[in-house]
């Protein structure tokens, strides 16, 4: 069966699968996940746990053996695989036969990274599926964090505001480890108090987790004070200016061969059109408006800046590029031709 995590409490109350697959790539909710097994399997007299790190270099025999062996004390068994890479190579097929015949008295945890489409429709994926339980974890989207901080502040029995939990939200921008730590420690300050704005002000500190998709997703989206935003995190996290215009200019080229597909009513599979970014609706609507030849130029001459080949100074130009395609700023009308 397929499980999210809010179905996941009443499923194993329901009683325990032999094996069950947790995959996601937002740690906090995948190691509730986990956490939740663990402690069922506990409860049902698995006492003994084992933990199998797995990456190219596993002897995927060991586990075969492990499986095989009976325990020194005739206890239940925990066998816990990690596999951030979702793909078991070879040991695909063992996966496959632990799924279909379970070992005695083995419950079998798999905790993976984020499957794509292709590794959740591998064959050792749809059998866990069909014979035990898939639980997957999806990330909480920026706008439903607000009333997700509210739902933890009311599971510690703490009260919070939706504008004091938005203003938590900017805080720890798309970090849940982070806004989890944060809410603990402020319901323990409030002391059954309501969390206010200025608790937060007073002890939440800037823990905003960002990428450089981030920013492109949200400059091709018009959303300027966000993707601005961004770019200062960036910038004091220390990411190289180089990676952050390889982002933007993948989002350009992208709303390119968006505008070019939809032109020519062409879109061979296996072709050029692959090879960028695949914008959001939000990005796409914004079509029509935005002067991507000169966009281009512009990422061209932030390239030359950034490598000392024209003069300028590499954070303004990325700054004016980024405004520029979030619509903030006006592209600079030039020749096709980049000058030094």
């Amino acid at each position: 069966m397929r499980l999210n995590l809010d179905k996941l409490p009443a499923a194993l109350g329901r009683g325990l699968s032999n094996i069950y697959l947790v995959s996601g790539d937002e740690p906090l909710l995948v190691g509730e996940a986990a956490d939740a097994i663990r402690a069922a399997a506990r409860a049902a007299g698995y006492a003994d746990r084992s933990v199998f790190f797995i990456d190219r270099s596993f002897a995927w025999e060991d586990l075969r053996q492990a499986t095989r062996s009976l325990s020194l004390f005739a206890e239940r068994r925990l066998f816990e695989l990690r596999m951030p890479s979702g793909k078991p190579d070879k040991g695909g097929a063992l996966l496959l036969d632990i799924a279909m015949q379970p070992p005695p008295d083995v419950l079998c945890l798999v905790i993976t990274g984020k499957l794509d489409k292709k590794a959740g429709d591998a064959t050792w994926v749809r059998a866990i599926e069909k014979q035990g339980a898939w639980v997957t974890i999806w990330p909480v989207q920026t706008a439903a964090l607000p009333q997700w901080l509210r739902a933890r502040a009311a599971a510690l029995q703490a009260d919070i505001e939706p504008a004091t939990a938005q203003l938590i939200v900017d805080r720890v921008e798309g970090n849940l480890l982070a806004a989890q730590q944060e809410l603990e420690k402020l319901s323990m300050l409030a002391n059954g108090a309501p969390i206010t704005a200025e608790l937060v002000l007073r002890c939440v500190g800037d823990s905003a987790r960002y990428d450089v998709f981030q920013l492109a997703e949200a400059a091709g989206a018009g959303d300027a004070a966000r993707a601005l935003h961004i770019l200062s995190g960036l910038k004091s996290e220390g990411v190289e200016p180089t990676l952050i215009l390889w982002a933007l200019a993948r989002e350009l080229r992208g709303l390119w061969q968006a505008r070019e597909r939809a032109r020519l009513h062409s879109n061979p599979p296996g072709s050029g059109w692959n090879l960028a970014s695949k914008p959001s609706p939000q990005a796409l609507s914004r079509l029509g408006k935005l002067p991507l030849g000169r966009l281009l130029i512009q990422a061209s001459r932030t390239d030359r800046i950034i490598k000392g080949l024209a003069a300028g100074d590499a954070w303004t130009a990325l700054t004016a590029l980024t405004g520029s395609v979030a619509g903030a700023l006006q592209a600079p009308t030039v020749s096709g031709r980049v000058a030094v």
